[in-house]
């Protein structure tokens, strides 16, 4: 099957799970002694599952910038760490963004679920307007929980405003599962158990809207991130304890979703991508929900070193199925190498918008359609791809080697000290879990990487 060929203009959905390691699906090898992803696996099943999908950060905001922009989100001024709950929009409004892409091709877009990209041009007063915002990248309607679940705000926003604000003044809120204060804002506030079936709900309200245009949705759950909060339909359910729980409710969610899909009679025609923004919180000891669920047998990362916030396999390899009938072959993989960032020039393909190589549109996204698709492709259809940690530490993939620079951002007050902050070198098809440094071996493959992350890093560009 040629890419080239020009495709109806599907239906576009997009799942950004939060939080979610590489093993922590059936289809991906999670036993269903400790969770049952049945919803989820339908997609599998029906689609392609990719083993070797990356995210451009081990943590949230970055990846999402990455996801919507085709970026990385290290070319901004965001050199570590990620966006704070009262920040600016982190998204320039002259950028375009997936959203911006779609709609110039005739679709309604919605972003709904967690945002974590902030608002407004300089620190955000919830209580004013929130713009610009969603709505001028592209969005025709957004509904949000600001930044993380049980984040600071503590409400929702829809469109540019908090739901059901009722004045400026500060209300008496107690503290988040952090243990900071709420911010107070005035109006009704969430309630963390119930996050998840009232995103979804308003999800599944967008969709059923009665509009001839093709639609995009991107959908981002606030499971599995902590803190776990199971409803009462799912708590108790699982074989490890609240986190397999939250998994659960992550499930649950994607299952109303694909049912509402069935019936509208739109899954055939409609492209759905089921993905996380970084890999899994792995606790190994302790009393952590986290923690019980690696004794209760879960690897939440699979086989890959590391976690969530790390420059190791763990923090950045993520579960991602493509289902799209009559396009990607039922219960099908792929081994290609691609990153989230992708997702722009990838969708940009298949409604025949090919994205300029000359302008500062999506400089980090290369087009994987043909993976998608399962036509076989020579060469990689990624060349190589840089990796970004929240301290600032970069890496870079080609082919089985991956080089890590081992250098915090210049720019960090506080330097960690984190084993990972030297260089190394590892071979991923000897040694996918990451146990064997070779860098001494082979300096002359660290060399050309790390002169290739130099060349990219300087140029502005890695396409």
């Amino acid at each position: 099957m040629s890419t080239t060929v020009a495709f109806e203009r599907p239906n576009i959905v997009i799942i950004l799970a939060d939080d979610l390691g590489y093993g922590s699906l059936n289809s991906y090898g999670a036993d269903e002694s400790h969770i049952r992803t049945p919803n989820i696996d339908r997609l599998s099943i029906s689609g392609r599952r990719f083993t070797d999908a990356n995210t451009p950060s081990s943590v949230c905001s970055p990846t999402r910038y990455g996801l919507l922009t085709g970026r990385y989100d290290w070319r901004t001024d965001q050199k570590h760490g990620v966006l704070s709950t009262t920040d600016p929009l982190h998204i320039d409004t002259s950028r375009s963004t997936i959203a911006t892409l779609l709609k110039s091709a005739g679709y309604r877009t919605a972003a709904i679920g967690k945002w974590h990209l902030g608002y407004g041009t300089e620190k955000h007063d919830f209580t004013k307007p929130l713009s610009p915002g969603p709505l001028d990248l592209g969005f025709d309607y957004h509904f949000a929980v600001p930044q993380n679940h049980g984040d600071a705000s503590g409400v929702y926003v829809r469109n540019q405003s908090v739901v059901g604000l009722r004045s400026d003044q500060k209300i008496k809120a107690g503290k988040s599962s952090y243990g900071r204060d709420f911010m107070g804002i005035d109006a009704p506030q969430r309630i963390d158990e119930n996050v998840m079936e009232e995103l979804t709900s308003d999800a599944i309200r967008w969709l059923q809207q009665k509009d001839s245009k093709p639609f995009f949705l991107y959908f981002a759950p606030v499971a599995i991130h902590f803190p776990y909060t199971p409803s009462e339909q799912t708590k108790g359910k699982s074989g490890s304890g609240l986190y397999g729980d939250w998994i659960h409710e992550l499930d649950l969610s994607v299952g109303r979703i694909l049912n509402t899909l069935d019936r509208m009679k739109v899954t055939d025609n409609t492209l759905i991508i089921f993905t996380s923004d970084n890999g899994g919180v792995l606790m190994t000891s302790g009393d952590r929900p986290e923690a019980e669920a690696y004794r209760a047998g879960l690897h939440c990362n699979g086989k890959w070193r590391g976690r969530k916030h790390s420059i190791y396999e763990g923090g950045f390899r993520v579960p991602f199925i493509v289902s799209w009938p009559g396009h990607v072959d039922a219960g099908s993989s792929c081994d290609q190498t691609i990153s989230l960032v992708d997702m722009y020039a990838t969708l940009a393909a298949i409604v025949n918008q090919p994205v300029p190589a000359d302008k500062s549109v999506a400089e980090d996204s290369f087009n994987v359609l043909p993976a998608i698709l399962g036509v076989p492709s020579p060469n990689p259809l990624r060349p190589s791809m840089i990796l970004h940690s929240p301290n600032g530490n970069f890496a870079i993939r080609r082919g089985p080697w991956k080089y890590i620079e081992g250098k915090s951002s210049p720019t960090l007050k506080k330097v960690p000290q984190r084993e990972e902050l030297h260089a190394a070198l590892y071979n991923l098809q000897d040694d996918p879990s990451e146990q064997k440094n070779v860098h001494v071996e082979h300096p002359d493959v660290a060399k050309d990487l790390s002169d290739l992350l130099n060349k990219q890093r300087n140029s502005g560009r890695s396409r």
